[in-house]
């Protein structure tokens, strides 16, 4: 990361300077603020955080619980969260507590006894290297308190307002159109009112209620236990992430953190109609007198329950993620408006995309630099997103449930897990063409970087020390976008483009970004050369438009030129990026917002034009 811009730092840098709202932030609920987040769970949280780096944005999250999560339902973190992690700057550090899933195994039948399970298939958890981050099991209330850490060190300082219930909102007319009603722990009300209001509190939403929204789908009609436990047993992968199919019913096997806990999913099979939710009530000693039959003939021998409960399964989505098509100004995330069993592990993952999708739009238009209209496109791209999530958990949870008899394929589960690798890592989500999704009609020049689609890091070397690292990873969570320059020259000491385009663009850029700021303070614009030698130019020969200058000392930034690493290891071959030139515009939320051609940096003004505002 970068500091002493605005002088020496000898605190944690990570911890920004408090600015606007986040000065001498008000204990207190204000009764007016301009978002109001309703739920402290991975949405919410999310969208804290991203709106924490917008400190001239009063924003207040609201929870009904009186203090932090203690212990989270959620555990599996996909290789896309893990990437937004690193965004968030916390990738590493919960990397470390978190256990690591390598591979899976598939237990079914025993031919030779069909009462006994035996192990079949062990594949590796991402074969065909969908991403460079792993995937993880760790306590969704570890992920919270991340989340928590770098909205409270944002410039807004943002913490979450504990023991507020939300009881209903309004949407009228006026700066702050919203009225909601919201109640302490003493049954005391307030009214407060907000110019937009985000519900991420779940799937019995008191904010999707007041709006009219109701969640669609499938009837719940098959029953799992689920527990957290600490075993004595003789199952030889019970440190492995496993799927078992036995004559007795099925398992998804998932260890946790810290070497001992595993999360066991058992199936309570289908729940008899006019059950009336009494399936809810089995006890934990059936969970695991279940879970030992399905086990047969390996044993668990349960010492402590950290958790359990049982719930049934049901696919449900609402039609609207918020309340107005043409002028949102309530918005539902995470189970308020999508609902889908936990074996797929996609609950949490997806919510923190609902919120990362939705943190930035709500900072830039609230912050002056977009149109209203930007907050549109968060329904339009979230939505599908979550259809596509609930017809994958769809058929997971329907293999997962059909007996192995009924398999037309014995290795029917195996299957469909390695073929849908990408979707499980979170890696398939693609937004079709809006004001900050641009057409496709340049794909060629960068076939690695899917327009609408995440931007895949790759590793390139940065000039100014010599240093290798991943692209992508540079791409903090700062509400800024980027814009990738693919030089069509080896250096920029030979003739190219790219210095046409570089002096263009600067101007362009300039005419969105407010005078007194610093020049990459809405743009980070990074410049990346063919050649796998860096000996043979400076970043002095890069153009002027690479070394921003920064901060209250305003001194040149050198960390934004770059070029390729040798063999395989250079960006141009790695992710199909045309020798004659790319440019590559990333939005906030890390995903590809445009491809453009380099000797066309008018390009540039017409894609920006739809997204921000000029000065």
């Amino acid at each position: 990361m970068q500091f002493h811009h605005n002088g020496y730092v000898s605190h944690d840098p990570r911890e920004l300077a408090a600015a606007g709202y986040g000065i001498d932030r008000p204990i207190e609920l204000p009764e007016k603020m301009d978002v109001l987040i309703v739920g402290s769970g991975p949405a919410g949280m999310v969208t804290a955080a991203q709106l924490a780096m917008f400190p001239d944005i009063n924003t207040r999250i609201i929870e009904s619980r009186p203090h932090r999560l203690e212990l989270g339902q959620a555990d599996g973190i996909q290789s896309r969260s893990v990437e937004t992690f690193q965004a968030f700057g916390f990738a590493k550090e919960i990397e470390e507590e978190a256990y690591e899933i390598t591979e899976m195994a598939f237990w079914n039948p025993d031919p030779e006894n069909r009462n006994h399970i035996k192990r079949g298939a062990t594949p590796v958890d991402d074969e065909s290297g969908i991403s460079e981050f792993p995937h993880l099991i760790v306590n969704q209330a570890r992920v919270l308190d991340y989340f928590a850490r770098f909205a409270r060190r944002g410039p807004a300082r943002i913490t979450p307002d504990y023991g507020w219930s939300f009881i209903s909102l309004e949407v009228g007319e006026g700066e702050y159109p919203v009225k909601a009603v919201v109640e302490d722990g003493n049954g005391n009300t307030r009214e407060l009112e907000a110019k937009y209001v985000v519900g991420c509190d779940g799937a019995r939403s008191q904010v999707r209620k007041s709006i009219g929204g109701k969640l669609q789908g499938d009837q719940a009609n098959h029953a799992w236990g689920v527990m957290d436990v600490v075993v004595d047993t003789d199952f030889p992968d019970w440190r492995t992430k496993c799927a078992i199919h036995s004559r007795a019913g099925s398992i998804l096997h998932i260890p946790r953190e810290g070497g001992y806990l595993c999360r066991v999913y058992v199936d309570l099979g289908v729940v008899p109609a006019g059950d009336g939710g009494a399936i809810r009530s089995t006890p934990i000693e059936r969970i695991i007198e279940k879970a030992n039959e399905i086990y047969s003939p390996y044993f668990i021998d349960v010492k402590m329950v950290a958790w359990h409960s049982v719930y049934e399964v049901g696919h449900r989505l609402v039609e609207s993620f918020a309340d107005d098509g043409d002028s949102p100004r309530v918005f539902l995330t995470g189970d308020a408006c999508h609902t889908h069993s936990a074996k797929a592990g996609q609950g949490m993952n997806v919510s923190m995309q609902d919120g990362f999708n939705l943190g930035w739009k709500l900072g830039h238009v609230l912050s002056g630099r977009a149109p209203e209209q930007l907050l549109c496109t968060y329904h339009l791209e979230r939505q599908p997103a979550a259809l596509n999530l609930i017809n994958f958990d769809r058929m997971w949870s329907t293999l997962m449930a059909t007996p192995p008899e009924e398999l037309e394929d014995p290795g029917a589960v195996e299957k469909f897990y390695v073929a849908a690798e990408e979707f499980a890592a979170g890696m398939m989500t693609e937004y079709e063409a809006n004001m900050v999704v641009g057409d496709r009609r340049h794909q060629d020049l960068a076939t690695g970087y899917p327009v609408g689609k995440r931007f895949k890091s790759f590793e390139v070397l940065r000039r100014c020390d010599a240093y290798p690292l991943h692209l992508g990873h540079q791409h903090s969570a700062d509400g800024r976008y980027r814009i990738y320059a693919f030089a069509d020259s080896a250096t920029p000491a030979d003739p190219s483009a790219m210095d046409s385009w570089a002096e263009q663009v600067g101007d362009i850029l300039a005419s969105y970004a407010p005078q007194g700021l610093d020049e990459n303070a809405f743009f980070d614009v990074k410049a990346i050369y063919q050649t796998t030698d860096h000996r043979q130019y400076s970043v002095l020969d890069a153009p002027r438009l690479f070394r921003p200058v920064n901060g209250s000392l305003q001194v040149p930034n050198w960390e934004n030129v770059f070029n390729a690493l040798p063999g395989e290891g250079d960006i141009f071959q790695a992710r199909g990026i045309s020798r004659e030139g790319a440019v590559v515009i990333v939005r906030p939320d890390q995903y590809v917002g445009a491809v453009l051609r380099l000797d066309e940096p008018a390009a540039v003004d017409e894609y920006f034009s739809r997204a921000l505002f000029k000065r």
